[in-house]
């Protein structure tokens, strides 16, 4: 009896330390395109959620983040290192980030977030069914509302000046769309593009002799150079609405914005899905934000004379 209950302990310690020992590291990639707010805020809300999942860095998880700061070649270099680290899976954030994840690894479950248009990008067959190995999160929020918003707070604004980098597809996207809604008001439209931060002043100041109010999409060049655009919005009485809450604390007057820290939280449980359930990223439609709320940069509002009134009247 002595011998058996030694026995029965060994096996009962043996059993712990295999228990211990077997605990699965889950290996994620993080590729983003460059520091932003915005995409930080993605970022941060990801890793957040994947912790109230279970998934603790240093205990049974690993991320591998990198960031291209903006370079085409650093996002080439860093897709091909993170399809040689077969992880679980992999985020890119924003869209050139996932393009060139994509065009590394066909295999690796690859999740998206901070992207307008990934249709039009293509890296999904169709937000329903996206096919092939990615799928993730939209942070479209609907530019004809933000327009209208615009057309709201500013109504003797007649000739609406748009600011974006025609390079970036998400924002010739967005662009088109709000080209549309400016014509159905009945308003006129006039452009700028800027290719690096270093145009943004030039073609901003000359916009503003055109232009009564104006709108700039989720656009990465704008948004690096956003405390130059609300600068030159307040020394030339011009009002911008731009597409995100953190453009807007730089330089705007008001926007119908996302919560960028929700939708990384939101991509996150597609992960887990991923991860612990072995969904297949080709069958999960693609999310769009779920938190889309008025947000109001008080200072540009005093500026511009909106009042608190006028703010609550907007629909």
């Amino acid at each position: 009896m002595i011998g058996l209950a030694g026995l029965a302990v060994g096996l009962s310690g043996c059993r712990k330390q295999s228990s211990a020992s077997d605990q699965k590291i889950v290996r994620v990639g993080i590729l983003q395109l460059m520091d932003h707010e915005s995409l930080d805020a993605a970022r941060k809300g990801f890793i957040s959620e994947l912790a109230k999942e279970g998934y603790h860095q240093g205990k049974n998880l690993k991320i591998d983040y990198l960031n291209a700061q903006g370079d085409q070649s650093n996002l080439r270099t860093m897709s091909e290192r993170l399809q040689r680290d077969r992880n679980a899976v992999n985020l890119a954030i924003a869209t050139p980030a996932a393009q060139a994840l994509k065009q590394a690894d066909a295999k690796t479950p690859l999740l998206f977030t901070a992207i307008t248009d990934p249709v039009g990008a293509g890296l999904v067959k169709s937000l329903k069914t996206p096919g092939g190995n990615v799928t993730g999160t939209s942070d479209l929020v609907s530019v004809a509302q933000q327009v209208d918003l615009l057309h709201q707070l500013f109504p003797k604004a007649k000739r609406i000046g748009l600011l974006y980098n025609a390079a970036e597809p998400n924002s010739v996207y967005q662009i088109k769309i709000a080209k549309k809604a400016i014509k159905k008001l009945g308003l006129k439209s006039v452009s700028r593009t800027v290719a690096t931060t270093n145009d943004v002043e030039q073609a901003m100041r000359s916009l503003c002799q055109e232009a009564d109010a104006v709108y700039i999409p989720s656009d990465n060049v704008a948004a690096s150079a956003m405390a130059t655009i609300g600068k030159i919005s307040k020394e030339k009485k011009v009002p911008v609405v731009p597409a995100v809450e953190a453009m807007l604390k730089l330089g705007g007057v008001a926007t119908k914005a996302l919560d960028y820290h929700k939708l990384g939280q939101q991509t996150a449980k597609m992960a887990v899905k991923i991860i612990k359930d072995k969904q297949n990223p080709a069958k999960m439609e693609v999310q769009r934000p779920t938190d889309v709320s008025l947000q109001v940069n008080e200072e540009f509002a005093k500026v511009f004379n909106i009042s608190q009134q006028t703010i609550a009247k907007v629909k």
